[in-house]
């Protein structure tokens, strides 16, 4: 009997590369290498084509409300613009650079696939803000209350540099000197072991701008825990005002940015999602960087991003 060995070499190959991508569901590259005798190379080539496979273009058309953020993946300022798509958890799309430019491509297959995009979250960025308003003119767009925080949290460290700054004395420099991360901490959170409750509210006694904006910011997460959005824009429109009759720069120029982004803070109660879970993945993005140690082909890390929700061990190893 003949044996037909370009047959048998396909079922042979056919028959490792399904053992490698079971090994591969609980195992890290370098342990399948290691386990099979083979070099990182061989096993990431044969994941690298099965990611291709299945992942290269991930379907759109029944996807509805997508969240998209920016990521640094490395030195001199390298970004990736990573979409995700909130009722799975998976990445839709992942562009090279940061800003309107790098969403083009993805906006073009959301035209061919005929999606219904609901509702964006995004950050508060001019170019996220007209890309959407551009390509997605039905969707609604949904700023994302971690960005916002984040951002006052931000103008609140300014300030307190600033005032430290104009401190007269040592002692008022001595208190403020260490009240960063109390101003930042959640008010619920202070550690009592330590008398951080009693430090920051030293602090606040002694300085009455940090005071006002401190408890501004504390005002201000009541703006997403209402029972109705009518609730939540009487708070919002209550704060700006609030924070507009007070004499702090910083404050005032604030408020007047969240007055001309009202309409997407409040419409997180037409649609209460966030880019949260998407900082998740840019954490694990992170991580599958670093662990990696950089990855030299930017394809093989594209295509391993695409699979991250179904990764369920350590990313590279």
């Amino acid at each position: 009997m003949k044996i037909d060995f370009a047959e048998w070499r396909r079922t042979y190959t056919k028959t490792f590369e399904r053992y490698v991508l079971g090994l591969s569901r609980h195992m890290t590259i370098l342990d399948v290498a290691n386990h099979l005798g083979v070099s990182w190379d061989v096993i990431k080539d044969i994941q690298k084509r099965y990611l291709s496979k299945k992942f290269k273009r991930p379907r759109l058309k029944h996807i509805t409300r997508i969240a998209i953020d920016e990521i640094s993946i490395g030195k001199g300022h390298q970004y990736l613009t990573v979409v995700l798509d909130l009722k799975t958890g998976a990445v839709i799309f992942v562009g090279d650079g940061k800003g309107a430019d790098s969403l083009t491509p993805f906006f073009k297959r959301l035209r061919y696939s005929r999606a219904k995009i609901k509702a964006v979250a995004i950050d508060m960025s001019p170019a996220y803000i007209a890309a959407v308003l551009e390509n997605l003119p039905k969707s609604t767009i949904v700023f994302d209350h971690f960005h916002v925080i984040k951002l006052y949290n931000d103008k609140l460290s300014e300030l307190r540099r600033t005032l430290h700054r104009e401190a007269e004395g040592p002692l008022q420099k001595q208190v403020l000197k260490g009240t960063r991360w109390l101003l930042l901490k959640n008010s619920q959170k202070l550690d009592e072991q330590k008398n951080e409750k009693e430090r920051l509210e030293q602090a606040l006694s002694l300085n009455k701008p940090l005071a006002t904006a401190y408890y501004l910011k504390e005002d201000l997460k009541q703006v997403w825990i209402q029972d109705c959005k009518a609730d939540a824009k009487a708070i919002l429109t209550d704060w700006i005002k609030k924070a507009q009759s007070t004499s702090i720069a910083i404050l005032k120029k604030f408020a007047n940015t969240l007055a001309a982004h009202a309409f997407g803070i409040l419409n997180y109660y037409n649609y209460p999602i966030s880019t949260g879970p998407l900082e998740g993945t840019n954490n694990k993005i992170k991580t599958l960087k670093r662990q990696a140690y950089g990855f030299r082909d930017m394809e093989f890390f594209k295509l391993k991003i695409y699979g991250l929700h179904e990764t369920k061990y350590a990313l590279v190893g």
